[in-house]
């Protein structure tokens, strides 16, 4: 399973509580800090817009924004089935 990419910022409290749930559920993530102007330009191709809600997170083909564990579940269900 190629591990979730989720673009953050230091101070993101939601961002940490997320990446608090992955670790207790032993799931791998990649962060990528978009205070940084080149990841930033780097999300903004990737996603095709550009972020203005951390943390946004990229699971396969899926964008989630936010922290909405239902969706994550879903699509890290849906991924583990690919």
């Amino acid at each position: 399973m190629k591990k979730p990419i989720i673009y953050t910022t230091p101070t993101c409290v939601y961002c940490h509580a997320l990446m608090d749930w992955l670790d207790s559920k032993e799931i791998e993530y990649e962060t990528k800090d978009i205070t940084e102007p080149a990841v930033e330009d780097e999300a903004s191709r990737a996603l095709g817009y550009k972020i203005s809600t951390v943390p946004t997170t990229l699971i396969g083909d899926e964008v989630i924004v936010g922290f909405d564990r239902p969706a994550f579940t879903k699509a890290l269900e849906k991924v583990k089935a690919a």
